[in-house]
Formats: C-alpha cells, structure tokens, sequence
C-alpha cells in the first residue's frame, strides 16, 4: 500500500517536473522569436515593443477601431496630447501607410513600432473587454450627490468658472454634465477658439457663457468626449454623431454629441434630451380659452390634417407629441415617421427616415399608410411629393398631424400652394393650423411689476384693443384700465437669469368658408388669410403672448422679442 503511493508521488513529480519543463521550452522559444523581431525591428529602423502585458489604456485602444486593427494588424499602445504610439506587424503594407498618413493629416504624429504575431495577437484580445460605448467614470457619471451638491452651493455661472478651472478633465465634465441637468439646459456647447475654450449652456432657448478655459488641455477634453461618445478620437477633421446616456434616480437623459471642425480645433455640442420631457400633457402646453376648446375638438376628429408652423426650437415636436399622447389608446394604431425620433412614445409605433437608404419622409409615409393606422405624424412636409401623400391621407380617413415651416398659421397655405399643391384638395384637408413660439417664464422667487413707459404701452394697448370680440379673450375696459405686467431682476433660484422654464405662446386658424373660398379664388396671401381668421376669431401669437404676460408668466419684452 504505501509503495503504491511512493510510486503516485513519484508520478506526479515528474509530471509536473515535466509541465513545467515544457512551459520554459516554451518561454524561451517565445523570447527567441521576439528577439528575432527585435533585430528586424532595428535593421529596417523602426523601434521595437513587446506588447504582452503592456498597459494599454482604453482611451488608446479606442484610438483605432477593432476591425481596422486587424485588417491592417496595428494596435494603438499610448495616446499622447499630439501624439499615437502605434504598433504594427507588418510595416510595409501600403494601406497601413494611407492610413497612417490620414491619422497625421488629422494633426496627430505618430510613432510607428514593430512588434511581433505573438504579442500583437495578445494585445487584440483587449478589445474584447471593451465596451461599445465606454461608461462615464472616474467622476463623470451623475449621481443624485452630485446634483444636490451644486444645488446646495448656491452656484452661479461667476463659481462655476472659477470651479471649472481648478478641476481636472474629467471632474470637469462631471460638473459641466451636472449643472446642465440642474439648470435644465437642452444643450452645452463647447468650442475651441484663438484664445481659448469657449463653455456655454442653452437655457430655455438662450445660449450662456458660463466658463473660459486654456486653450491648452483642449485636446485632453475633446478627446474624452469622444471616448465616452463612441467617437473616433484620431479623426479631427469631419464631422461626427455619438451619444451616451445618464441614468438619474428618476429620469434617463440621452446625451447626443455632435462634433464639426473649425479653424481652432472642434466645436462640441452635447444635447441633453429627457425622456421625461415627453411627459407634458396637452393641457399644460399653455393653450388657453376658446383656442383650447377649438383645437381639442378639431384633434377629436377621425380624419385631416393638424399642422403646427414656426422656425426650429418653437415646440411644435413638443406639441405635436402632446396631441399624440393625448390620442393614445389601445383603440387606435399611431405611426409617426420621424427625422430623428428623439424620445420614446409608449405604445406608439416610431419609425425614423434612413436617406442612405431611400427611406425618405415620401417613401416612408407610403410604407406605413399600408400599415392600416388611424393617426399618423409626419415629422415634416418639405416637398410636393410629401405634401400630396399627407393630403391625400387626410380625405381617406386618418388624422394626420405634421409640421411645417412658416413663420405663422396664416402662412402655411400660401406655402403649400406655392409647393404645387392643389387648391381644392387642401381645402377640405386640412382642419387646423397651429402657430407658436417659446417664450420664457418669469422667475417667481423674484418677478416684481413693470411699469411701462407711454410708448410701449400705447403699442400694448393697441394690439390687445384688435383682440376679436368672439375670441373669448377679448379684454373689457376696466381690465385695460387697469393692466399690470412684470419682470424679473434675478436671483438664486434662476441663476440670476430671471426666467426659468418657456411656455407656449399660440395661434389657433380653423377652416372657415371665407378662407375656403379665398382659397379657390387665389386669393391666398399670408395678410388676406390671417385677416379672414381673425375676423372668425383668431387670437394672434403676441396677443396670446401679451394676455400671458398680463397674468405674470412672461415679460412683454420677451414676448416682442420672439415675434417681431
């Protein structure tokens, strides 16, 4: 018996005498073949590097995209300010030599190394552990502590530039990202320039500066956009698109990034889109009276068309997805066709435009009418082509609603004849028009009354007195008698902006014979057909802007502000 096991230890000694007789073979093998390598590397002059274990960060492995990497068998090692460290098994292949040349038109050098198939094939295999898109970390991920924080502090845009000059990359961004989210900004923009990096933050509709920084570590935070965006770090001189997303205790922001090249370096922009900015019901858009009642009934009809006019940022995607989640029910099918889809609808079917692809707004609105809906959104009518599918929907049966570029309701058909459209089928088409424009909210922590000079408030007076008398808004002598507006001197809770938060401001045109009738005569100037509606009613954009401003919500000068 214990011979037996004598003879079993004996066994197993040599065996792993033996493994580990074969892993030195081995090793020295490997050491040959990489000296080998070496003694290339220095006859055809280039540097040599041994790529097993060698730290390689993900900010330089993401320097070059995996399928180049082994196509052309080169691996980025170290990523410098101005500089990649780039290893290759084959140095004389010419398409390496293009693209070498590419990533050295794109203002970065490039040392080019010579490692061997052994530790070139080690190195690939970090990109498995490499996600798609990079997760913010290292402070850059928003948490709720991060929020209350500069909530807490009191911060203003003074203190975050002294902040953000004390921080390092990517706390910068952290606080960048955080006080975005905290003072509801739709975008930062970041820009290189001759003296400098330029920081602003569009809030409710208008752009801030908030931070100038050294021109200096610009490549240290376009490049860290670009990790955590999914975009290629080498390539500098065109234009690209990523995203990223940051999940908040109870919102989820999707962060588009968009770069373009400029005489300096990059302009960045990062749009923060919300899915909760969805949730605004139709409601609370700010429509108010008669104009709620009237456009209500006509978005209960089973067919035609619903258009919402105005230049971009004037909410109308904002409105026509309150129409949307207003109609939403198991009993209707709704399919929008959209150019993006910014956020997500529940229980909607969205479906974007793909131009490589032929799936324009024409092509697509034919694809899904086959789909057999009950209402469909038309993200926007910008060709004949278009217009007629949209129209011709409308008379047989669906509820379209769609968007269109005008500056009023009034100036919406005029622009759809002058595409081609014909008269007596847009006509029965069509039910409302709807035009609008964002304007800001008065801060209430600090709003205080105004008081006008003669001048503006005669030009006030005037513009509310031409009010319809059958709009329902109409103002009686007394309440212009004794009229009060209000503005905002800035404070804590704004920012020192005086606003926080926009509403819209509106004007409601419905179908009446008299604008049918001009119609058919080709009598369809933008000045005859807003005459014909508010002769049936309408209430004009700024005079829906002052009555809201009569009630405190906005200043009159940002209502003439957004229609003059």
């Amino acid at each position: 018996m214990n011979q037996n096991i004598n003879d079993l230890l004996v066994d197993e000694n040599q065996s792993e005498e033996s493994g580990k007789l074969e892993e030195k073979l081995i090793e020295i093998k490997n050491n040959e073949l990489e000296e080998i390598v070496r003694q290339r590397a220095y006859s055809i002059n280039l540097p040599y590097v041994n790529l097993k274990g060698f730290p390689i960060s993900q900010e330089a492995l993401s320097f070059i995209d995996v399928e180049k990497a082994k196509s052309l068998s080169v691996i980025c090692f170290a990523l410098l300010d101005k500089e990649a460290k780039i290893a290759t098994t084959d140095p004389d292949n010419p398409q390496l030599k293009k693209f070498l040349k590419e990533i050295e038109e794109n203002n970065k050098n490039v040392e080019l190394f010579l490692s061997s198939e052994l530790s070139f094939s080690h190195a690939i295999k970090l990109y498995e552990n490499l996600p798609k898109f990079i997760p913010m970390k290292g402070g850059v991920s928003i948490t709720k502590e991060d929020l209350e924080r500069y909530k807490q502090d009191g911060l203003t845009f003074d203190k975050l530039d002294s902040l953000l000059k004390k921080a390092d990359i990517s706390e910068l961004i952290a606080m960048l990202i955080s006080v975005a989210i905290q003072v509801d900004a739709s975008d930062i923009h970041i820009e290189a320039q001759s003296d400098g990096i330029k920081i602003r933050l569009r809030i409710d509709g208008i752009l801030h500066v908030v931070s100038s920084l050294k021109i200096d570590i610009w490549p240290k935070i376009i490049s860290r956009i670009k990790l955590f965006s999914g975009l290629k770090i080498n390539i500098t001189t065109k234009p690209q698109d990523g995203r990223f997303t940051i999940n908040l205790e109870k919102d989820l922001i999707d962060v588009r990034v968009s770069t373009v090249p400029t005489n300096f370096g990059e302009s960045v922009v990062m749009r923060l889109l919300r899915s909760s900015s969805v949730g605004l019901d139709f409601e609370e858009l700010g429509i108010k009276g008669k104009s709620f009642v009237d456009i209500k009934k006509q978005i209960e009809r089973p067919n035609g068309m619903i258009i919402t006019t105005g230049p971009t940022g004037s909410g109308k995607t904002t409105t026509l997805y309150a129409i949307l989640t207003k109609l939403n029910s198991t009993e209707k099918k709704i399919i929008t066709l959209e150019d993006p889809v910014e956020y997500k609808l529940p229980g909607i079917n969205q479906s974007q435009i793909d131009k490589n692809a032929d799936y324009s707004f024409a092509t697509g609105l034919k694809s899904i009418l086959r789909q057999d809906p009950d209402i469909v959104m038309v993200g926007e009518i910008r060709d004949l082509e278009t217009a007629d599918i949209s129209i011709n929907a409308a008379l047989t049966g669906h509820l379209v609603i769609t968007t269109l570029h005008t500056n009023s309701a009034s100036g919406a058909i005029p622009r759809f004849l002058a595409m081609g459209v014909k008269p007596f089928l847009l006509s029965p088409a069509l039910n409302a028009i709807v035009g609008q424009r964002l304007v800001r909210k008065l801060c209430p922590y600090c709003k205080e009354e105004e008081k006008l000079d003669n001048d503006k408030l005669t030009t006030v007076l005037n513009i509310l007195n031409k009010i319809p008398a059958n709009s329902g808004s109409r103002l009686d002598k007394e309440e212009l008698d004794n009229l009060k507006f209000y503005k905002s001197r800035g404070c804590d809770k704004c920012y020192g902006l005086g606003y926080r938060g926009r509403i819209g401001i509106y004007e409601i045109l419905l179908m009446s014979k008299d604008i049918e009738a001009a119609i058919f005569d080709n009598k369809v100037s933008e000045y005859i057909i807003q005459e014909l509606a508010q002769k049936n009613g309408m209430v004009t954009m700024i005079q829906d802007g002052l009555l809201k401003a009569k009630d405190g919500i906005t200043s009159i000068e940002e209502v003439f502000s957004v229609t003059d």
